[in-house]
């Protein structure tokens, strides 16, 4: 199964993530498909960026996103 979910990135206690289409079996850093958007909490409010045309494509396609990016989603649109 295919999963929009988030790559860590970043320092110690600096996180940075990328939003990524990856195979639900492979691991959080591991290989990916596609990067489609990033997410910075350490700024004030917390910055996403995000490629609404590749998110519909993926999800249209049967990719199912995270908790944690559903609500992201939410918050960008």
């Amino acid at each position: 199964m295919v999963k929009i979910r988030l790559q860590r990135e970043g320092k110690k206690k600096a996180p940075f993530y990328h939003i990524v289409v990856a195979d639900s079996r492979s691991p959080r850093d591991g290989k990916i498909i596609e990067k489609i958007g990033t997410y910075n909490p350490m700024t004030e409010p917390a910055t996403i960026v995000l490629d609404k045309e590749k998110l519909e494509k993926w999800i249209k396609n049967g990719a199912k996103p995270t908790d944690t990016v559903k609500s992201l989603i939410s918050n960008v649109k």
